[in-house]
């Protein structure tokens, strides 16, 4: 039939849509399709272009991203060559400080920690190569407001390590010495300790010790009294303090302890140490 198209089948002759007419339009093809639609092909090309578009706008961000890194990076860089201050302009150099000045910082560091003795202070300063005149200049001037004191420091160390260390007046003369502290100045700051409180610290320091000693009466009795000498009590003191308080722990103890003429022991142990 006119007009009419088909393909042949086993049922016959299939009924084919009419194409649609074409672009009568200048330059117009064949087979093109609406502009507006646009073809498969072009379809899929723009996707592609966009996908393009879509990456090269993502390089370009991440180039930005890179620029702002690498500004960012120039900045940190730019304030290696000096302090910035708070408008962003460097701040000169300080001015080197003085010998003097150097000193005193020195001085009140070591005196931040704990109190120090003049002697200690002029030993730590010759260390960091201060002068000795500047030594004597800064030390004078620390004496002179209070801010060293070598008796107040022997007075204190007298009291501190008695009561913290249990130590006595021949133990601490000797620390005292170390610190640098002059023999009159020590003297008068143990004065302040007596033979009753020597002796009454030795009974409280060998009771404490007691409670957990092991071994025979006489092995107890030596490690007390080395214990005692060792804190500087002299030997009367320690063989009476431990006497006493063998005596009173038990009836084994308390049968040695009698046996036991602590003068004599005492006098043995001055003639030994001289």
């Amino acid at each position: 039939m006119a007009g009419r198209r088909g393909a042949r089948s086993g049922r016959g002759w299939d009924a084919i849509p009419p194409r649609p007419a074409q672009d009568d339009s200048p330059g117009g093809e064949p087979g093109s399709e609406d502009p507006e639609r646009g073809s498969p092909g072009s379809r899929r090309r723009s996707s592609g272009g966009s996908s393009s578009g879509a990456f090269g706008s993502s390089g370009s961000r991440a180039f930005g991203s890179g620029n702002r890194s690498a500004s960012g990076g120039g900045r940190s860089g730019s304030g290696g060559g000096g302090r910035a201050g708070k408008d962003g302009s460097e701040r000169p150099p300080e001015p080197p400080r003085s010998e003097s000045e150097v000193a005193r910082d020195i001085c009140l560091r070591q005196l931040a920690v704990r109190p120090r003795t003049r002697a200690e202070l002029a030993k730590t300063l010759a260390r960091k190569e201060i002068s000795e005149e500047v030594i004597a200049e800064v030390l004078d001037r620390y004496d002179e407001v209070g801010i060293i004191d070598d008796a107040a420091f022997a007075r204190m160390w007298v009291s501190t390590r008695h009561q913290g260390r249990g130590l006595a007046r021949r133990a601490l003369a000797n620390e005292l010495r170390q610190h640098g502290v002059e023999s009159e100045v020590a003297t008068e700051a143990l004065e302040t300790l007596d033979d009753e409180a020597e002796a009454t610290t030795a009974r409280a320091l060998v009771d404490r010790k007691l409670r957990s000693a092991r071994g025979t009466p006489d092995q107890v009795f030596r490690r007390l009294v080395g214990m005692l000498a060792r804190k500087g009590y002299p030997a009367g003191v320690a063989i009476q303090a431990v006497k006493e308080a063998l005596a009173a722990r038990d009836e084994e103890a308390a049968e040695f302890a009698d046996q036991i003429d602590a003068d004599a022991l005492a006098d043995e142990a001055t003639d030994t140490l001289s």
